[in-house]
């Protein structure tokens, strides 16, 4: 009877994913039946195998059905990234309902980002994979693991992340010899592009053991320890004060709790009049964090509203300068970071088989491929907003009045030889 209810159930909600979509696919149950969704032949096929994965789609909703399908329970024929745009398209990605938001709360209590040593561990959980493997996936020089800033969409992925690099050092006015600190720097992509590029003195905040000892590692083999310094530690400790302040994918990880304090430490790293730059994911409006990514992926992170943001910044003394809405070349990044992944699995795989199995498989492309087309979907309210920001308010003098010297065709302040340029940015 339980069966006879659960199948019937989840048949139902696949009619009304493929009444709401044109996108077409098919469904097939664990007892032959078949069900096609959208207009046409069907492009990819879901095979849910068990009862148990029917259950849990009709329980959990989105989150039951990428359960099941990361336990093998459920097999997608054919291009995940339809299956996962028929998800968008459809409203299904908003299915998870009552059950999946306490799933949601509880999990926000067991992993959030008070300052203690939860913040080092939700972000080794993530970033401690380490260089070994970023590199197989992020094909980029700098390791920048952030969204590019794509001036067409023909652009390699390397050129692209220089443009953003370079688009973040005009908007803050970046000069030679200028105290920089990067909060939350990564791989310290930015740091040794700022230094290297600009002549600046950048110090870097990274909580993260393994990309910390690994920028220690690249400082040293470079020879750059007079221009850069890195501090294994939460931004919100304190490390003096900088005359710009550049956060590239840092607020994310805050929590849902702890956004002010993390704006706060930005503002008290800032001298007065200076200028700085926080880049991050928002929702349009105060939205939950999707479990999924929550779970799966960054544990302790909760995406801020803009709104909020730009409230606690205003609060901590920081004048709003500008905001660029960068969605659509996350879109792109992460287009390219897919596709690298795919191509290298085998070697990724390689490195450990244990930690890097069919599971991680399933979850990472899930990640990337979703996060992609969540940038794409039209109604998508999750954006990748930069915001500049000064140190109490500019006058004429400090700031120009335009924002055309971002577009201007200018050489970089510190040459470096012909061989090792990049394309400039051209916005």
């Amino acid at each position: 009877m339980i069966k006879a209810l659960t199948s019937r159930w989840v048949r139902g909600v696949i009619e009304r994913v493929g009444a709401a979509t044109p996108l077409p696919f098919k469904a097939v149950f664990p007892n032959g039946i078949e069900i096609t969704g959208g207009k046409g032949d069907p492009e990819v096929t879901i095979r849910i195998k068990t009862a148990r994965a029917a259950w849990r789609t009709v329980v959990f909703g989105h989150i039951g059905f990428l359960e099941s399908y990361f336990d093998g329970q459920i097999d997608i024929d054919g291009d995940l990234r339809r299956i996962i745009a028929i998800g968008f398209d459809s409203g299904f990605d908003d299915s998870a309902g009552l059950l999946v938001a306490i799933r949601n709360r509880w999990h926000g209590l067991r992993f959030n980002n008070r300052p203690n040593a939860k913040p080092k561990e939700n972000a080794r959980f993530h970033y401690g994979l380490g260089a070994e493997f970023y590199s197989k996936m992020l094909d980029d020089p700098y390791l920048m693991y952030t969204c590019a800033y794509y001036q067409h969409p023909r652009e390699t992925i390397v050129e692209a992340q220089m443009a953003k690099m370079e688009h973040v050092a005009r908007k803050v006015r970046l000069a030679p010899g200028e105290r920089v600190i990067d909060m939350g720097c990564g791989f310290g992509g930015f740091m040794f592009y700022a230094a290297e590029r600009h002549g600046a003195h950048v110090t870097g905040v990274n909580t993260t053991t393994e990309q910390a000892d690994w920028v220690k590692a690249k400082i040293a083999a470079k020879g750059l320890a007079d221009k850069l310094t890195i501090h294994e530690a939460d931004v919100r400790q304190g490390f003096g004060i900088y005359d710009k302040v550049v956060s590239i994918g840092v607020l994310e990880h805050a929590g849902r709790h702890q956004l002010r304090e993390v704006i706060r430490a930005h503002a008290q790293a800032l001298k007065p009049g200076g200028l700085g730059l926080i880049h991050f994911i928002g929702h349009v409006g105060d939205r939950a964090t999707d479990f999924f990514i929550r779970k799966y992926i960054f544990p302790g992170g909760w995406i801020p509203s803009l709104s909020k943001a730009l409230d606690a910044m205003e609060a901590e003394g920081l004048e709003i300068l500008d905001v660029e809405n960068l969605r659509r070349h996350y879109a792109l990044t992460l287009d390219a970071w897919t596709e690298k992944f795919d191509a290298n699995w085998d070697a990724i795989r390689a490195m450990d088989p244990e930690r890097f199995d069919d599971r991680f498989l399933r979850i990472w492309r899930t990640y990337l491929v979703g996060c992609a087309e969540m940038f794409r979907a039209p109604r998508s309210q999750t954006n990748l907003f930069q915001v500049l920001f000064s140190k109490g308010n500019v006058d004429t003098g400090s700031y120009p009045m335009t924002l055309s010297h971002l577009y201007e065709e200018t050489e970089p302040d510190v040459g470096v030889a012909a061989d090792d340029a990049a394309p400039r940015a051209a916005g």
